[in-house]
């Protein structure tokens, strides 16, 4: 006995909301362990990040911070966002862009101890972007040039 074309219809729609509901769940339990909230340095000094859960960490690079360790890999600094400082502990290559005074952001865990072990860093650039051909120039000879153009 076959079904009617009203009844297929309706059981094909049921298939395909089960199937598409079926790939959002198996991407969400994929992704979970990957998911990581934005904390601030004054957020996790005030308790507010989980240790042990996997976050991302913004602010400032302290000045005087940076602190190269024997091994030549890992790294000690401070991320900071005014009120407040947390110690970070990095093993890797930092990107060219992180130095003391710049923004940089590390993912990683927070620790029983309060020092946020960073498995990544991001460095944040200036927004004044200035061309390598142009860094030598003064700002009157960068205006100059542009006008030329």
């Amino acid at each position: 006995m076959l079904a009617k074309p009203k009844h297929q219809r309706l059981v094909l729609v049921v298939l395909a909301a089960a199937a598409v509901l079926a790939a959002v769940l198996l991407a969400m339990w994929g992704l979970k362990d990957r998911a990581a909230y934005f904390y601030t340095a004054s957020e996790v000094a005030a308790g507010k990040a989980a240790v042990g859960q996997p976050i991302r960490l913004g602010g400032m690079v302290s000045k005087g911070s940076i602190e190269r360790l024997p091994d030549g890999v890992t790294i000690r600094f401070r991320v900071g966002d005014g009120p407040s400082e947390v110690p970070v502990l990095y093993r890797g290559i930092v990107p060219d862009l992180f130095k003391e005074g710049s923004g940089a952001v590390a993912e990683g865990r927070l620790s029983e101890d309060g020092t946020f072990v960073a498995d990544n860093i991001l460095a944040k650039h200036d927004e004044r972007y200035m061309p390598p051909e142009l860094g030598n120039q003064s700002s009157e000879q960068q205006a100059a040039q542009t006008v030329e153009r």
